[in-house]
């Protein structure tokens, strides 16, 4: 099977639409059209929804679309390895960190791997550790970090464990408690995190543990603007410890959650059997070396 088709599929359902695809892939719009017809008519299935809006996948198309993905990183291994055999370093490590926590576990690795690597570049991508964990199955960045659980179909190495604590206006009941537990915030609204923010997850499913759903106030992709409408007196929010360390505001109080289940756990993950460049494992190296404590 050629598989330009399936990359034409794989970039109009990311993209939206056609002609979002085209730009990606540097093709005509009709070009890209025709692809994804032709994959259609091999398959003898239609593959999308071309009625809907947006545009969607049939059920034979997320079949298609999920193989897709997978055949389409193996691909990118299969040149990798075959580089590397012949003596040809690619140079370039493709990491996806979260905005959350990786300034301070994993800035100062930097330098260190540079050091030592000075002619690998660090290709590097931004997002919610959900959506990260997307891109390592593409095959669009080999690492990410992301947090426990991760998927069956992910391998992992750990990176660090830190408890989480609530944040809240200074004039909050709780403010100056040792601790407190999410049941004694369930009056309060919750401020949280986009939603390709693993952290949420552990909120909501606490609170369910605890019996209720939290009232969500705002969500945020930036720490800085969380605490600053925590200190604006908006709601509670939750950071890990080690973040939390950073973010000081004269009102805000920082008070440890002490429920069960709340731990904070980075992990590096990779596609489960996929190949890791030289530079990959050099980082995850460097990661057991700087962050020893989990191992």
């Amino acid at each position: 099977m050629d598989l330009r088709p399936l990359r034409a599929l794989v970039e109009v359902v990311r993209q939206g639409g056609f002609s979002q695809a085209a730009k990606v892939i540097y093709a005509t719009q009709p070009t890209v059209s025709k692809a994804v017809r032709q994959l259609e008519d091999e398959l003898g299935m239609p593959l999308l929804d071309r009625h809907a809006q947006p545009l969607r996948l049939t059920e034979a198309g997320e079949i298609v679309y999920r193989r897709a993905l997978t055949m389409l990183a193996e691909r990118d291994d299969l040149y990798a390895e075959l580089d590397e055999l012949k003596g040809l370093k690619r140079g370039v490590l493709r990491l996806g960190l979260p905005p959350l926590g990786s300034s301070s576990l994993f800035a100062p690795m930097f330098a260190r791997f540079r050091s030592r690597y000075p002619h690998i570049e660090i290709s590097l991508v931004e997002h919610g550790s959900r959506r990260l964990e997307e891109m390592v199955m593409a095959g669009e960045i080999e690492l990410a970090a992301s947090l426990k659980p991760v998927p069956d179909h992910v391998d992992w190495q750990p990176v660090a464990r830190e408890p989480l604590v609530a944040l809240m206006p200074a004039d909050h009941p709780h403010a100056h408690a040792a601790s407190v537990g999410l049941h004694e915030l369930r009056e309060s609204p919750f401020i949280l995190f986009e939603s390709g923010f693993a952290l949420n997850r552990i909120i909501h499913e606490a609170c369910q543990r605890a019996g209720f759903a939290p009232t969500i106030a705002a969500r945020s992709g930036q720490i800085d603007f969380i605490v600053a409408l925590v200190a604006a007196g908006l709601g509670v929010a939750f950071l890990p410890r080690i973040t939390a360390r950073e973010e000081l505001h004269a009102g805000v109080c920082r008070v440890p959650l002490r429920d069960p289940g709340t731990d904070w756990e980075m992990v590096l993950v990779w596609r489960r059997g996929g190949y890791l460049s030289h530079a990959a494992q050099a980082w995850l190296a460097l990661t057991r070396e700087v962050h020893p404590g989990v191992f």
